[in-house]
């Protein structure tokens, strides 16, 4: 190595000390990540709610398993408390919740996302809410009771997915609160429902769809923690209340030993050092030692090659209805996936929301819809209507 050489290589060793030290001084940016866990101090963690209910109350048991095994497992009374940005159950597990809660005990969800099998059985129905007025997405919230109701609603200043019931059970549901989204003004001029309970059997069941309320962020804002209290007060306390911690989004406990490492600045730096040394071990090392490594080739993919060869069979027998069925069922799963729409209605509010979301104009994703209506409808279709829509739904997903 001559001279000119190791001068590039000390002034690239000395470049990576520093960028190293600038990444590991720079402070941690805020994480915004929902999970709503127990140990979690992060804006959207749940550890001054979890605290504070601890702090008041004695009958607080954490759950670490699924629901199902639990209430088969354990003969338990009281509320079962679910928080998370998404609650969803299998129709096993949500069949033995229901008879829990129909023998007399509570279910209480604050979800943004609740899956339908819950939402059908009550008889309910809930969609996102949006302004046009205004690109942002920031909830205003509050509740009806008068006794419970502030003088002004409640304002959570970040963008959210603002969620609504559209179609309630009006004999059966309570209404408890409403939201809106932030214009101009912290007023709200239409509400919409976002908090109800309903009676289930001896059992109660609470659905409220702004997590956010009970996060940390929240509660510590302003007065909002009058809010998150409230809503709390339709809780009967009275009565042990179990604490879901399985279905979160973030860990309540960490498995990586890095954790432990990097949360230690000792240990930290160590880690660093140990890194840049195995790197200039690769260097100087690496070139003297290294034998050749052979060129092992991957399997092949067969993927793409299995479905030219199904897809040939159905256009050999001309089964094109079936070829369009399919496409259908995947354009279905890109609007549930892509697009966070559950459900198919046609109507001027869905093509409205589908193309909002996708970018196309109103009168395109009609037709569209229109188009895929009408095959369904017909026992056969021509191969130039099966091209003609593959076409369209590939064009409307570009968009």
């Amino acid at each position: 190595m001559d001279r000119m050489q190791k001068i590039i290589l000390g002034l690239f060793v000395v470049v990576l000390l520093l960028l190293t030290y600038l990444e590991a001084s720079e402070p941690e940016p805020i994480n915004w990540n929902p999970s709503y866990t127990k140990v979690d101090k992060i804006p959207l963690g749940g550890f001054v709610l979890f605290e504070n209910l601890k702090a008041h109350h004695d009958s607080i048991h954490v759950v670490n398993i699924p629901t199902y095994e639990k209430l088969k497992k354990d003969s338990i009374a009281g509320t079962y408390f679910f928080l998370n940005e998404m609650i969803a159950f299998d129709d096993a597990e949500l069949g033995h919740l229901l008879q829990w809660v129909e023998k007399g005990n509570d279910l209480f969800i604050s979800a943004r996302y609740v899956n339908k099998s819950l939402l059908d059985t009550l008889n309910l129905e809930k969609d996102e809410i949006f302004t046009t007025q205004n690109i942002n997405s920031k909830p205003l919230i509050e509740l009806a009771n008068p006794v419970l109701k502030s003088d002004k609603p409640y304002f959570f200043d970040r963008n959210v997915y603002i969620q609504a019931f559209t179609k309630i059970d009006t004999a059966k549901t309570v209404v408890l609160g409403f939201t809106q989204p932030y214009e101009d003004e912290i007023k709200m001029d239409d509400p919409q429902v976002n908090f109800i309970q309903q009676e289930f059997g001896k059992g109660k069941i609470t659905i409220h769809l702004a997590p956010e309320a009970f996060s940390n962020y929240f509660i510590l804002f302003e007065e909002n923690r009058e809010y998150t209290e409230a809503a709390l007060a339709y809780i009967d306390f009275e009565k042990p209340l179990y604490w879901d911690a399985y279905k979160k989004e973030g860990k309540t406990f960490y498995t990586s030993p890095l954790y432990v490492f990097l949360n230690n600045e000792k240990l930290k730096w160590a880690y660093y050092f140990t890194l840049l040394g195995c790197i200039l071990f690769i260097i100087f090392e690496g070139k003297r030692k290294q034998r050749n490594i052979p060129v092992v080739e991957p399997p092949k993919n067969q993927t793409y090659n299995y479905t030219r060869t199904i897809a040939g069979l159905y256009l050999e027998k001309k089964q094109y209805k079936e070829i369009a069925s399919k496409k259908i069922k995947l354009f279905s799963e890109f609007l549930r996936t892509k697009l966070r729409i559950e459900s198919v209605k046609l109507n001027d509010a869905f093509y409205t929301q589908v193309a909002s979301r996708s970018g196309n104009s109103v009168e395109e994703t009609k037709m569209l819809f229109q188009l895929i209506s009408e095959i369904e409808q017909r026992q056969r279709i021509s191969k130039e209507e099966l091209l003609n829509l593959s076409k369209k739904i590939n064009k409307f997903k570009n968009r």
